[in-house]
């Protein structure tokens, strides 16, 4: 298997028609939906900081941490299966229904009385939120070309990075104007109202009987075994860690580091907050947009997704740079170069390891697999960094070990991504 890998799948067309402008909106949906999902996801975070709530439940650090970390559980164990049903019934019913269950979930965090519970919602989201992944994935690679999934990756990515941004401050706004119970009610409620255009505008792509039973006898001759014999499969696995370890230290402990070792107020640490994610997003969308045109013009894609998705894990290093000044606007400017710097491997990652390199009958399995790794980077990311914080008191030892982190993710970019090393599917598949 050779770059010629991405010849396969939708034409690489760059024309906007009636057709392509359907894509295009259906795919600012899903960026909708993950943008829900994350705002689902993380406001857990705003309400484990009011007194009523950590009343409530009765709540030690312990169990704060407890409950940061119950959501990634589930959402870990549940990512293959979603890999497969994604696969195997299509995108659109899912999709939906797992939706459903998580807003329904979320809102009903507010409805709860005892840690059981809470604990138990917490499980049911993060479950049902697996199948965010897969689901988009599975859909980007069935209608974009791959050599033009940079910009259509980039493109959802603003929803997932934009999540994160906004998510907590909403949460905390709803809180203070009203309580943490109908802030969990509102938002979980709220969307639900993204089903209607999802059911109205999403193609029904549940295969019929004929196809179903075709697709059916593919799956087994694909197991999942066979997909994990693949070394280029646990490169991709190695690189997801390295890139979302970043990503959820600066999701959970950056604000930490702003307001405890930078000494900023809440409100400049929300905003230093906002434009680093920002910039991580609007990076992202640029960066995949060139790729494009860079692998329209010159073929390639391989190679071209991995110089930006190295140079990507290069530039977000600084985020050393920043821990080791004593000078608050420098540690402040690297704070926001290194997270918008790795903007450039954001979308040009996925595309190239989730799309490019991986065959289509297989991206659902695929993602779902290489997102346990993400998840394990969620899991471990603000464990890790609590330990090493506790143990030196600053937090230049866990900025010290994201630095490693990213420079084992660039050499496995080099050496494991190699196209020959893709899982094999029949020709018929």
């Amino acid at each position: 298997m050779a770059d010629s890998i991405t010849e396969d799948g939708p034409q690489a067309s760059t024309r906007f028609t009636k057709g392509s402008w359907k894509r295009w909106g259906l795919l600012a949906l899903l960026a909708v939906g993950a943008l829900i999902a994350f705002v689902d996801r993380v406001n857990i975070s705003s309400a484990l900081t009011v007194a009523p709530f950590k009343a409530q439940f009765q709540l030690s650090d312990l169990d704060r941490g407890l409950i940061n970390s119950v959501f990634f559980w589930s959402y870990a164990v549940f990512q293959v299966p979603m890999g497969w049903a994604v696969d195997r019934y299509g995108v659109k019913r899912p999709y939906a229904i797992c939706f459903a269950i998580w807003c329904v979930a979320s809102a009903c965090i507010g409805l709860m009385h005892a840690l059981w519970g809470l604990i138990l919602m917490r499980l049911i989201v993060g479950a049902a939120e697996a199948v965010v992944v897969p689901a988009s994935y599975r859909w980007i690679r069935n209608n974009f070309h791959p050599n033009n999934s940079g910009a259509a990756v980039g493109f959802y990515m603003l929803g997932a990075k934009f999540g994160p941004a906004i998510g907590a401050p909403l949460a905390a706004w709803l809180i203070l104007s009203f309580d943490w119970r109908l802030m969990f009610l509102i938002t979980g409620i709220a969307g639900l109202i993204w089903l209607l255009p999802w059911m109205l505008l999403a193609k029904n792509d549940l295969p019929s009987k004929a196809s179903e039973a075709k697709v059916q006898k593919k799956t087994v001759k694909m197991p999942l075994l066979k997909i994990l014999a693949s070394p280029l499969i646990w490169g991709t696995l190695i690189v997801n860690f390295c890139y979302n370890y970043f990503t959820f230290f600066c999701m959970t402990w950056m604000p930490a580091y702003l307001v405890e070792q930078r000494g900023l107020t809440l409100e400049k640490m929300g905003l230093y907050t906002f434009y680093s994610f920002m910039g991580i997003a609007l990076v992202a969308l640029a960066s995949g947009w060139a790729c494009d045109r860079l692998i329209q013009r010159y073929g390639r894609p391989v190679l071209f997704r991995k110089i930006f998705v190295v140079s990507g894990f290069v530039i977000a290093c600084t985020v050393l740079l920043g821990a080791l000044t004593d000078d608050v606007n420098t540690a402040l400017f690297w704070n926001v170069v290194s997270l918008s710097g790795l903007g450039l491997t954001t979308a040009n990652n996925l595309a190239l390891c989730s799309l490019t390199l991986i065959p289509a009958p297989i991206v659902g399995r695929v993602k779902g697999v290489q997102n346990v790794a993400t998840a394990l980077a969620g899991g471990v990311a603000p464990l890790v960094t609590g330990w090493l914080l506790h143990a030196t008191g600053s937090f230049v030892a866990p900025m010290a070990l994201i630095f490693a982190f990213l420079v084992l993710g660039a050499v496995t970019v080099l050496t494991l991504l190699r196209p020959e090393w893709a899982p094999k599917v029949p020709e018929d598949a």
